[in-house]
């Protein structure tokens, strides 16, 4: 039989424990099949490229996938911790959250659902895709030797449609619940660290991010906004004596929007290495504090950045994170 490089088994040890003896021996066959097989790393293809092509008990295998007892909670905690150890032992951790579609068909294929391709896709024209859509927390780290930013999942979640628990009876867990469910997850697992998460647009939500920046050890959420999301100035101090509810909010602000196309907005030109694989790259940026605000929902105190091409080459990209009150950073 087989056996890995003595390099591979310092790697192994770490999570042999998760698994008992008989399931860690199959275990290993798959990591390795995994690594060597070319194409599609299903089972069959990695029982192939091992040479058990005619293995008699195949179904081993798959049952290490599907009914076998072990935690892949387990196994993201100490996979995360070997990234840590390794790329980012001391200071904050910056992660993205990124959801994927799987493509894949089937009739036992119960996940399954219909969902915007996002790569297909454009803002003109719209494309659907068939298959099993995943959440993945990527930890967002430095590589030296390849000079740029990698992205290396270490958790990641099926996010089924709501079609799918509709036909079981139980209510819908939409992508921002794990999302957030996601964040604290790791955030029990590291209570000391300070984690900074970079999204998209989708998780741009009121009540998800007023949950993560409540905590004792608010969780920064970088995401991209709307250029027409109601702003408005912090809530003036209530008046001794007076009556009813304080107020929530103030001054209407100008809208993203208008401060693009404002003659009077001042940009400052900041150097951004590293912008989308094309190296260093001259933009202009505008910031300010405001509250956001919708009816019914918290009012979210937030940090807004605008970035901008001075050339023109691109519309200006809007983000925020939320930010902490005063009451929040003593706690």
């Amino acid at each position: 039989m087989n056996t890995l490089p003595p390099e591979y088994y310092t790697i192994l040890s770490v999570f042999a424990p998760i698994f008992t003896k008989r399931i860690g021996w199959h275990v290993q066959v798959m990591v390795m099949g995994a690594i060597l097989a070319p194409g599609k790393r299903t089972v069959t293809s990695v029982l192939r490229i091992m040479g058990l092509s005619q293995e008699k008990h195949f179904q081993n295998y798959q049952r290490n996938l599907n009914r076998a007892r072990w935690s892949s909670l387990e196994i993201s905690r100490v996979l995360l911790k070997l990234l840590l150890e390794t790329f980012v032992p001391k200071g904050r951790i910056v992660m993205g959250l990124d959801d994927t579609i799987e493509r894949r068909r089937g009739a036992e294929i119960k996940a399954k659902g219909i969902y915007r391709d996002p790569v297909r896709s454009s803002q003109s024209h719209f494309v659907k895709a068939s298959g099993l859509r995943w959440l993945s927390l990527m930890l967002l780290a430095p590589i030296p030797w390849a000079k740029r930013v990698w992205a290396m999942p270490f958790l990641t979640v099926l996010s089924p449609s709501e079609r799918y628990y509709k036909n079981l009876g139980r209510p819908h867990k939409k992508l921002t619940d794990w999302g957030a469910w996601m964040h604290l997850k790791v955030q029990r697992w590291l209570p000391d660290r300070h984690l900074v998460v970079v999204t998209d647009a989708g998780f741009a939500v009121i009540e998800l991010l007023w949950q993560v920046s409540q905590r004792i050890n608010p969780i920064a959420m970088i995401v991209r906004f709307r250029l027409d999301a109601a702003l408005y100035e912090p809530a003036p101090p209530s008046k001794t004596g007076k009556r009813g509810r304080p107020r929530l909010k103030g001054k209407r602000l100008p809208t993203l929007k208008e401060v693009t196309e404002d003659s009077q907005t001042i940009w400052k030109s900041v150097t951004i290495p590293h912008w989308y694989g094309q190296g260093h790259k001259e933009v202009e940026i505008v910031s300010n504090t405001a509250l956001w605000y919708h009816n019914g929902m918290p009012a979210l105190p937030i940090r807004w950045v605008l970035i901008r091409d001075p050339k023109g080459n691109s519309k200006p990209k809007p983000c925020f994170v939320p930010t902490c009150t005063s009451s929040q950073s003593k706690s």
